[in-house]
Order: C-alpha cells, then sequence, then structure tokens
C-alpha cells in the first residue's frame, strides 16, 4: 500500500490542526513558530485562539494547506514533542 492510499485525505487540502496547553504568553506564537517550520508563510486569518472558561487553558487551532500525510505527521511530531504542548488534535 503506497502511503498516499493510507489516508482517506487527498492532498493538497486545508487541514485544521488543533494545539492546547497552559494560558501562558507566547504559547500562540511558539505554536505558530513550531508548524511555519513546516509550511509556507500562514496567515494570520489561519490562527485562531481561544481561552477556556477559566482562562487557565488555551486552543489555538491553524489551518493550514497540507501538502502531504508526511508533511502533517512531522508536524504533530514536533507538537506533541514540546513540553507546553498538552494535546495536538
Amino acid at each position: 500500500m503506497s502511503q498516499d492510499e493510507e489516508t482517506l485525505l487527498e492532498f493538497p487540502c486545508d487541514f485544521p490542526i488543533k494545539v492546547m496547553g497552559k494560558a501562558e504568553p507566547g504559547f500562540e506564537a511558539m505554536i505558530v513558530e513550531l508548524v511555519s517550520r513546516h509550511t509556507e508563510a500562514l496567515l494570520e486569518t489561519s490562527v485562531n485562539s481561544r481561552l477556556s472558561k477559566g482562562g487557565k487553558w488555551v486552543s489555538v487551532t491553524i489551518t493550514l494547506r497540507a501538502e502531504s500525510k508526511a508533511q502533517l505527521d512531522a508536524i504533530y511530531l514536533d507538537l506533541s514533542a514540546h513540553e507546553k504542548v498538552v494535546m495536538a488534535l
């Protein structure tokens, strides 16, 4: 089975990535920098963040133009390895 057959996605496609962590200064910028390593420049409109009700947590959603499954895998590996990232979906 080829790598393209292992996924239900058709590339290229717009793909949202949601990352959660503690609401600390610089968290959103750090996430944008990590994702930017794997894709072309992100538009400001492709990044949204939302605080939890209590203000302790933040979720950052980045919608990017995914070119391949390998690209998405690399992004998720970088995000999951970072100590400030609690969850990446």
